[in-house]
């Protein structure tokens, strides 16, 4: 019997099956393959330990444009076993900008030099609780080299907290973008967003060549 007579069969409906067991696929009643969510969508990449967040608390952010104290967090891929895919990002406001601007995402490619000028993460970890430490490198802000893009999510204005009905911003990429072996990225504004203080999360994980 060849590959293209091969017929797939399966049972329709639920089945109750215990532990152990070898029972047929589900089909639905007009004949596809049934499947269903086990768990949530990051679990296995978070058991295995590939899935890490830092945490960069930053002083007005710079224009995305301006390479220099660009961040954060500042996520820099070396690694040659690994690409960084982007998760979600998000951010608090505890201070107040002065200046209007959009809130979102630059980065670039082919950055074999790491980034200059950097300052610690203030704080990162693998998102299994007990797991190894990323291979890419995270920083609080850092001097990259070609900033190519910029990527709006969201933006901060100038009233007072209290006028402000919402100060934390979600927002899940569901791994839209990838970081590539001396590819970077990182949280930036479209205009140096004086004053504001902001705690910038950024999540990823990586994924092997």
């Amino acid at each position: 019997m060849g590959a293209e007579d091969q017929v797939l069969y399966g049972q329709v409906g639920v089945q109750q099956i215990s532990d152990g067991n070898v029972r047929p696929i589900r089909m639905t009643k007009e004949g596809a393959l049934g499947v269903q969510g086990i768990h949530g969508s990051y679990t296995e990449g978070s058991r295995r330990g590939k899935i890490f967040m830092a945490n960069a608390i930053v002083t007005a952010p710079v224009i995305w444009t301006t390479e220099a104290g660009t961040g954060g967090p500042l996520l820099w891929n070396a690694s040659s076993t690994v690409v960084c895919n982007i998760l979600a990002v998000g951010w608090g406001i505890s201070t107040v900008s002065t200046v209007a601007a959009a809130i979102g995402l630059t980065g670039g490619y082919a950055q074999t030099a790491a980034p200059t000028s950097t300052t610690a993460i203030d704080s990162q970890a693998c998102l299994l609780l007990d797991g190894a430490n990323p291979q890419a490198n995270v920083y609080r802000v850092g001097t990259t080299g070609t900033n190519r893009f910029f990527l709006p999510l969201g933006d901060v204005m100038t009233g007072a907290l209290t006028t402000v009905p919402s100060s934390f911003n979600w927002y899940p990429l569901e791994g839209l973008i990838t970081v590539p072996q001396y590819g970077f990225i990182s949280l930036a504004a479209s205009a140096t967003a004086t004053t504001l203080v902001v705690n910038f999360g950024l999540i990823w994980e990586e994924i092997p060549v």
